[in-house]
């Protein structure tokens, strides 16, 4: 129905534009795709109510808006949307398809930010110690994962990407290639080692055994084929962790590079060395986790106002105690 839709609101301009996002922006064909998907959705909302695209006025994007808000779309799906439409309609306006371009004066709306999602020390040492007490044979290589993941705080992509040359086992230093082919250098603990060298030594021989391709390969993760993980591979393997565990916690790898870094924070680390760490840009987006400070800024307070009510509680598992002993 919506096919039907677009084909009578306009010939060639979108086939025209996703052409020109594949071959001239190179675009992937699942962001073309999703832009498609988007555009196409306000068009047939055009068609339904007899606007041509050709003159679409802001009132009539702000009830596109309004419509999307009443069917229970998120922010960040309208934000996805009118970023793809802005793009459209710039593309029709530089191409002489359209005289102006409507949504120049729309602006996106804005995302609700999301404190990141990490895990207690306590589901840390739960999840990594019901992991070591797998018998499968892809044990050693999830339990490599984990260690690694949480010690350095490495997105996915660079997990996946990593090789053996990449890995300096006496000095536990990691070479990186982030985003952008920006270089770092991040560290990693005993523990981590320990479970590298167990991955490495015993578990990823049989892995390599299983490759159907004749030559060998460097990268340090293999998946049970014997190949390269995936983003998504590297997904799932966070699922079949928690089904072989009975640890469910909603694991994915971005909660165990949030973990790391709430952690490093709540341990006294500066933020700048964390961006460093993670690799951030700009020390914006490294604040985000400044959000797990309260708890110490509270301390500081009652410690430093003699009329303070100070509790004192016996911590159950003390942080810094938990780190350094996984050093």
């Amino acid at each position: 129905m919506a096919e039907e839709k677009l084909l009578k609101v306009t010939n060639e301009e979108l086939l025209i534009f996703v052409d020109y996002l594949l071959n001239e922006r190179k675009y992937s064909q699942l962001t073309a795709s999703s832009y498609k998907e988007d555009i196409s959705k306000f068009l047939g909302f055009l068609y339904s109510n007899t606007i041509d695209f050709k003159k679409v006025q802001v009132q009539d994007i702000r009830n596109y808006l309004l419509d999307m808000t009443s069917r229970g779309n998120s922010k960040e799906t309208m934000k996805r949307a009118l970023a793809s439409l802005k793009h459209f309609y710039s593309f029709l306006f530089l191409k002489d398809y359209i005289s102006y371009d409507p949504f120049e004066l729309v602006s996106s709306p804005k995302s609700d930010k999301k404190l990141p999602d990490f895990m207690t020390v306590e589901e840390v040492k739960m999840l990594f110690n019901a992991n070591a007490k797998r018998t499968d044979e892809l044990k050693d290589r999830d339990q490599a994962i984990l260690e690694l993941m949480f010690s350095s705080g490495l997105r996915a992509s660079e997990v996946i990407s990593l090789t053996l040359q990449s890995i300096n086992m006496r000095e536990r230093l990691i070479r990186v290639f982030g985003k952008g082919k920006k270089e770092r250098i991040v560290p990693f603990t005993r523990t981590a080692r320990d479970a590298l060298n167990e991955y490495i030594l015993n578990s990823r021989p049989n892995l390599l055994a299983k490759r159907k391709q004749a030559s060998d390969t460097n990268i340090l993760f293999l998946n049970n084929h014997g190949n390269k993980l995936t983003d998504r591979g590297l997904e799932y393997i966070m699922n079949e962790i928690e089904k072989k565990t009975g640890v469910f916690i909603k694991l994915h790898p971005h909660k165990l590079r949030h973990s790391f870094a709430t952690h490093l924070l709540s341990q006294g680390a500066d933020l700048r060395t964390i961006q460093e760490l993670l690799g951030h840009e700009s020390i914006g987006t490294t604040s985000i986790y400044t959000h797990v400070s309260y708890t110490e800024m509270k301390s500081v307070y009652d410690k430093a106002f003699p009329r303070a009510k100070v509790k004192e509680e016996k911590e159950d598992d003390d942080l810094d105690y938990w780190l350094k002993g996984r050093n």
